[in-house]
């Protein structure tokens, strides 16, 4: 069996590395097919785009070194100082001339390159949609896989619906959507040279990347608006919508570890500020479905999204 990467297992290896060796307790069985966590040696990466000419802004003295694990079949980037943006270019013959800046997950402790970064950018790509995957700054974590795991056990612990950020969290966000921002610029920047539509480029993202894009989308800068935004599997908390809001289309599971007990406010939210919305809550994926297919309602979500991208006229210039 090709084991594919969930919430389930990565609850399964968070927990397997947080009991302590003296515990009482067994350790819960694994998924079938489940491998541990490894370093794997730092791919290249030949289209990828600094963000930045040197330091980032703000992590000038961030001494980390970049680690990449391999989860499975997923890639997960740890420890990154240097942000980029690789692009993911349709064929000449199949581009729409709509583009997506799409920020994966990982609680800000790591970056969820293959399912929610490559894997949906090729995707989109297919489709004739421009995809840029975001490689944003991420928080500090120990070196060694087995410490790391145990590290994110706070992340996966039992929590309620109304918890606030945490102040790291909260900060570490803030860092992501800066480079968002710089993305985002970067892309109109360049429309013409990537047959780029400057008034549609938008954004999805995933876990810590929905709540990257929803914190991008709420500041608001004119040079740096997404012209329509998808958080899938993020925070459904009720927020300020700016002005005008864009389109917005939300996926979530009903079996969602982290999100499932927040309610709804964030759609709630957007209808009563006048925006479009189009929610998406599946009987069961869990949380990280990306662009994994699991047999479950879940997989449809990409092609709700490319129906509902076509149904507001995105995948079309404007007059």
């Amino acid at each position: 069996m090709r084991f594919k990467t969930n919430a389930a297992a990565l609850a399964f290896a968070v927990a397997s590395c947080s009991i302590p060796a003296m515990a009482q307790t067994p350790p819960p069985a694994p998924p079938p097919g489940f491998v541990p966590p490894q370093r794997i040696a730092i791919q290249p990466e030949p289209d990828a785009i600094p963000l930045y000419s040197g330091a980032a802004p703000g992590s000038e003295n961030w001494k980390q070194k970049e680690v990449w694990t391999g989860m499975g079949n997923q890639v997960w980037i740890r420890n990154v100082t240097k942000p980029t943006l690789t692009p993911f270019l349709p064929e000449k013959g199949k581009a729409t001339g709509a583009a997506v800046l799409v920020v994966p997950g990982g609680g800000f402790r790591f970056v969820s390159a293959s399912s929610e970064g490559w894997g949906v950018a090729k995707w989109l790509a297919a489709q004739g949609v421009a995809a840029f995957v975001l490689k944003y700054r991420t928080m500090e974590t120990p070196d060694s896989e087995a410490d790391f795991m145990g590290s994110m056990a706070a992340l996966f612990r039992p929590r309620s619906g109304t918890e606030t950020i945490a102040p790291d969290m909260s900060a570490a966000t803030d860092v992501a959507a800066a480079d968002a921002q710089v993305a985002l610029r970067m892309i109109r920047a360049n429309a013409a040279k990537w047959g780029v539509d400057t008034k549609r480029v938008g954004m999805i993202g995933f876990s810590a990347g929905a709540m990257t894009t929803l914190r991008t989308t709420l500041l608001d800068a004119p040079d740096a608006r997404p012209d329509f935004v998808a958080p899938i599997y993020g925070s459904m908390r009720a927020v300020t919508p700016p002005k005008s809001p864009q389109p917005l289309f939300v996926a979530l599971s009903s079996d969602d570890q982290l999100f499932n007990k927040e309610g709804f406010g964030l759609v709630e939210s957007w209808q009563k500020a006048g925006g479009k919305v189009e929610l998406h809550y599946y009987l069961n994926g869990g949380h990280g479905f990306g662009s994994q297919t699991q047999n479950t309602t879940s997989d449809l979500w990409f092609g709700q999204f490319m129906a509902w991208m076509k149904g507001n006229g995105l995948l079309s210039a404007k007059p």
